[in-house]
Protein backbone atom coordinates (compact mmCIF):
# COMPACT_ATOMS: atom_id res chain seq x y z
CA UNK A 1 0.00 0.00 0.00
CA UNK A 2 2.78 2.36 0.75
CA UNK A 3 3.99 2.19 -2.85
CA UNK A 4 0.57 3.06 -4.32
CA UNK A 5 0.11 5.98 -1.90
CA UNK A 6 3.54 7.24 -2.88
CA UNK A 7 2.57 6.94 -6.54
CA UNK A 8 -0.68 8.90 -5.98
CA UNK A 9 1.23 11.64 -4.13
CA UNK A 10 3.74 11.90 -6.98
CA UNK A 11 0.92 12.03 -9.56
CA UNK A 12 -0.89 14.78 -7.60
CA UNK A 13 2.35 16.68 -7.16
CA UNK A 14 3.14 16.40 -10.86
CA UNK A 15 -0.39 17.51 -11.85
CA UNK A 16 -0.24 20.49 -9.47
CA UNK A 17 3.13 21.58 -10.86
CA UNK A 18 1.98 21.03 -14.44
CA UNK A 19 -1.17 23.10 -13.78
CA UNK A 20 0.90 25.89 -12.18
CA UNK A 21 3.23 25.95 -15.16
CA UNK A 22 0.24 26.14 -17.55
CA UNK A 23 -1.23 29.06 -15.61
CA UNK A 24 2.10 30.91 -15.65
CA UNK A 25 2.56 30.28 -19.38
CA UNK A 26 -1.00 31.49 -20.08
CA UNK A 27 -0.42 34.66 -18.08
CA UNK A 28 2.86 35.25 -19.88
CA UNK A 29 1.24 34.72 -23.29
CA UNK A 30 -1.61 37.09 -22.37
CA UNK A 31 0.87 39.77 -21.35
CA UNK A 32 2.61 39.46 -24.71
CA UNK A 33 -0.68 39.98 -26.60
CA UNK A 34 -2.94 42.15 -24.43
CA UNK A 35 -6.55 42.36 -25.59
CA UNK A 36 -7.30 45.44 -27.64
CA UNK A 37 -9.59 48.00 -26.08
CA UNK A 38 -12.74 48.70 -27.99
CA UNK A 39 -13.09 52.46 -28.24
CA UNK A 40 -16.51 53.97 -27.87
CA UNK A 41 -17.90 56.11 -30.60
CA UNK A 42 -17.40 59.71 -29.61
CA UNK A 43 -20.54 61.15 -28.12
CA UNK A 44 -19.90 64.68 -29.38
CA UNK A 45 -19.62 64.82 -33.16
CA UNK A 46 -19.89 68.35 -34.56
CA UNK A 47 -20.54 68.43 -38.29
CA UNK A 48 -17.71 69.88 -40.45
CA UNK A 49 -18.78 73.05 -42.24
CA UNK A 50 -17.29 74.87 -45.20
CA UNK A 51 -18.02 78.61 -45.47
CA UNK A 52 -19.93 79.59 -48.60
CA UNK A 53 -22.27 76.61 -48.63
CA UNK A 54 -25.89 76.52 -47.51
CA UNK A 55 -26.84 73.59 -45.33
CA UNK A 56 -30.42 72.36 -45.15
CA UNK A 57 -30.83 70.32 -41.97
CA UNK A 58 -33.23 69.42 -39.17
CA UNK A 59 -33.06 69.76 -35.36
CA UNK A 60 -34.41 66.62 -33.70
CA UNK A 61 -34.62 64.96 -30.29
CA UNK A 62 -31.42 63.07 -31.21
CA UNK A 63 -29.39 66.31 -31.06
CA UNK A 64 -27.73 67.94 -28.04
CA UNK A 65 -30.19 68.65 -25.19
CA UNK A 66 -29.93 72.33 -24.22
CA UNK A 67 -31.20 71.86 -20.67
CA UNK A 68 -34.02 74.26 -21.46
CA UNK A 69 -36.31 71.73 -23.13
CA UNK A 70 -34.93 72.17 -26.65
CA UNK A 71 -32.12 70.74 -28.71
CA UNK A 72 -29.03 72.07 -30.50
CA UNK A 73 -26.76 70.95 -33.32
CA UNK A 74 -23.11 71.99 -33.68
CA UNK A 75 -20.98 72.55 -36.75
CA UNK A 76 -17.20 72.92 -36.71
CA UNK A 77 -14.93 75.04 -38.89
CA UNK A 78 -11.45 76.54 -38.90
CA UNK A 79 -11.21 80.33 -38.99
CA UNK A 80 -8.28 82.71 -39.29
CA UNK A 81 -7.62 85.85 -37.29
CA UNK A 82 -9.14 88.88 -39.00
CA UNK A 83 -11.80 86.87 -40.86
CA UNK A 84 -15.19 88.53 -40.98
CA UNK A 85 -18.22 86.35 -41.35
CA UNK A 86 -21.97 86.38 -41.57
CA UNK A 87 -23.95 83.46 -40.17
CA UNK A 88 -27.52 83.28 -41.45
CA UNK A 89 -29.94 80.82 -39.81
CA UNK A 90 -33.51 80.59 -41.06
CA UNK A 91 -36.39 78.34 -40.07
CA UNK A 92 -40.15 78.28 -40.58
CA UNK A 93 -40.45 75.71 -37.75
CA UNK A 94 -38.83 77.42 -34.77
CA UNK A 95 -37.45 80.68 -33.36
CA UNK A 96 -33.80 80.30 -34.41
CA UNK A 97 -30.79 81.14 -32.27
CA UNK A 98 -27.25 80.92 -33.61
CA UNK A 99 -24.05 81.03 -31.53
CA UNK A 100 -20.40 81.16 -32.47
CA UNK A 101 -18.31 79.32 -29.90
CA UNK A 102 -14.50 79.37 -29.63
CA UNK A 103 -12.44 76.21 -29.23
CA UNK A 104 -12.16 76.87 -25.47
CA UNK A 105 -15.96 76.81 -25.11
CA UNK A 106 -16.47 80.55 -24.70
CA UNK A 107 -19.26 82.23 -26.65
CA UNK A 108 -17.82 84.67 -29.19
CA UNK A 109 -21.16 86.00 -30.46
CA UNK A 110 -24.84 85.06 -30.48
CA UNK A 111 -28.00 86.22 -32.22
CA UNK A 112 -31.65 85.43 -31.60
CA UNK A 113 -33.72 87.54 -33.98
CA UNK A 114 -32.77 88.95 -37.36
CA UNK A 115 -32.61 92.68 -38.14
CA UNK A 116 -35.86 92.39 -40.09
CA UNK A 117 -37.79 91.57 -36.90
CA UNK A 118 -38.27 87.92 -37.85
CA UNK A 119 -37.49 84.93 -35.64
CA UNK A 120 -34.59 84.00 -37.92
CA UNK A 121 -31.03 84.73 -36.77
CA UNK A 122 -28.35 86.74 -38.52
CA UNK A 123 -24.94 87.19 -36.93
CA UNK A 124 -21.98 89.29 -38.10
CA UNK A 125 -18.62 88.95 -36.35
CA UNK A 126 -14.86 89.33 -36.75
CA UNK A 127 -12.46 86.59 -35.64
CA UNK A 128 -9.69 87.77 -33.30
CA UNK A 129 -7.78 84.50 -33.01
CA UNK A 130 -7.02 81.72 -35.52
CA UNK A 131 -8.47 78.38 -34.45
CA UNK A 132 -11.34 75.95 -34.30
CA UNK A 133 -14.82 77.41 -33.92
CA UNK A 134 -18.26 75.89 -33.48
CA UNK A 135 -21.55 77.20 -34.79
CA UNK A 136 -24.46 76.11 -32.61
CA UNK A 137 -27.97 76.05 -34.05
CA UNK A 138 -30.81 75.87 -31.55
CA UNK A 139 -34.43 76.73 -31.03
CA UNK A 140 -35.61 79.30 -28.50
CA UNK A 141 -37.56 77.78 -25.61
CA UNK A 142 -38.89 74.27 -25.40
CA UNK A 143 -39.40 73.66 -29.11
CA UNK A 144 -38.03 70.24 -30.07
CA UNK A 145 -36.82 71.48 -33.44
CA UNK A 146 -37.62 71.31 -37.10
CA UNK A 147 -36.16 72.18 -40.50
CA UNK A 148 -33.67 75.01 -41.00
CA UNK A 149 -31.12 76.48 -43.39
CA UNK A 150 -27.68 77.61 -42.28
CA UNK A 151 -25.27 79.65 -44.37
CA UNK A 152 -21.85 80.91 -43.30
CA UNK A 153 -20.28 83.53 -45.55
CA UNK A 154 -16.73 84.86 -45.27
CA UNK A 155 -17.01 88.58 -45.96
CA UNK A 156 -14.44 90.52 -47.93
CA UNK A 157 -12.87 93.45 -46.09
CA UNK A 158 -13.91 96.94 -47.13
CA UNK A 159 -11.24 98.76 -49.14
CA UNK A 160 -8.57 100.19 -46.82
CA UNK A 161 -9.41 97.70 -44.02
CA UNK A 162 -7.07 94.90 -43.01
Amino acid sequence: MLFSENLKFMAHSFAARFYSILVLLSLFAASMNPPKAIAQDPIYKPIPLTPGTTITDRLTEKDIPTGQGGFARDYVLQLKEGSQLAIDLTSDNFDAIVSLIAGDGSTVAENDDGPDGSTNALLFTRITKTGTYYIRVRAFGEVAGGNYKLKVTLLKPVAGEK
